[in-house]
């Protein structure tokens, strides 16, 4: 399967005539020079996935507007163990919860009656499958890579709370958790559509407003990375042919502070300096969905032996879909 790289929106095209005018034009650099093509890498990439971010963020808090968490707690409960693996990490996807929120999420849950295996198939696919990730491999890489990502970020997702539910492992919850009173966690309501595209304002304000410094952070970076970082170094320990190069780039990316909007736009770079899909995709993944962050705040509910289950079991389903990229792809 050939997967481009290229731009996969012609609304875009006019960048690349853009790019090279300020780059090569106004700034006078020499595009055969590393400076010249970081430049124009820089130029040419964030407008585009600036504007892309605002239009979907704007689409998903429309969409958000119609979840709650009480909702989404009343959804996950009673359903049947499968059902509930691939209903909890569609919801994960769908609802606005981020690590934050995820030891009042986790309680809810379990004291409601929410097996513990649908609770992390919910927990890992809401950092892991966000608007922010999917709009950036959208503008950076085009519908197909954007598109696995998400299947394969659900696979994870789904099949990591499966086992987690198939290891009966309630006893590793801290002891607490239990004793407290099940209650609602917010309760859903009805509102006008006036109302819904207001949400979307508000999404467009606190995300955007949030990451675009991280986003033209990620671009700077992926942009000296382009225009400066060797091929064959890339290649000697991101490439495909070295078993360890998966494990490696996992354990790369799961102590990393960051979010998709820093690492994305480092990973078009990666990959464009001829970096292996797999090896760059596990490295995605384990940065956004094993961050130490995540780990520090599910420690108040889990016990050390489950959040390094819990780890473990999602970095084990990363490095298999790192290796069966490098071999397909």
């Amino acid at each position: 399967m050939h997967v481009d790289f290229s731009c996969p929106c012609e609304a875009f095209g006019f960048l690349g005539p853009f790019a090279d005018w300020v780059a090569y034009g106004m700034l006078r650099l020499n595009p055969d020079l590393p400076l010249g093509a970081a430049v124009r890498f820089f130029v040419f990439e964030t407008p585009k996935v600036l504007i892309l971010l605002t239009l979907v963020v704007f689409a998903m808090g429309i969409a958000r507007s119609f979840f709650s968490k009480e909702r989404t707690r009343r959804a996950l409960a009673g359903k049947r163990d499968s059902v509930g693996h691939v209903l909890g990490a569609l919801l994960g996807v769908l609802t606005p919860f981020c690590a934050c929120s995820a030891v009042p999420l986790f309680i809810g849950f379990v004291t409601s009656g929410v097996p513990l295996g649908v609770t992390f198939s919910f927990l890992i696919a809401a950092p892991l499958i966000n608007e922010v990730a999917l709009v950036l491999l959208l503008a950076m890489f085009g519908w197909k890579v954007a598109a696995l990502y998400a299947g394969t970020g659900l696979a994870i997702a789904i099949l990591a709370g499966w086992a987690i539910g198939r290891l009966h492992l309630e006893k590793w919850v801290e002891p607490w958790v239990f004793q407290t009173p099940a209650g609602a966690l917010g309760s859903a309501q009805e509102m006008p559509w006036r109302r819904r595209v207001a949400c979307g304002r508000e999404a467009v304000g606190a995300i955007v407003g949030r990451v675009w410094v991280y986003v033209l952070l990620g671009l700077a970076v992926g942009a000296g990375i382009h225009g400066y970082m060797p091929q064959a170094f890339l290649a000697s320990f991101m490439g495909r042919d070295a078993w360890w190069c998966v494990p490696l780039a996992v354990l790369i990316g799961m102590p990393m502070y960051t979010n998709a909007a820093g690492v994305i736009p480092v990973m078009t770079a990666l990959l464009g300096k001829g970096a292996a899909l797999g090896t760059v995709l596990a490295f995605t993944m384990a940065a956004i969905g094993l961050s130490l962050p995540e780990a520090i705040i599910l420690r108040k509910v889990l016990s050390v032996r489950l959040l390094l289950t819990f780890f473990a079991i999602v970095g084990a389903g990363i490095m298999v879909v790192g290796y069966v990229f490098n071999l397909l792809l």
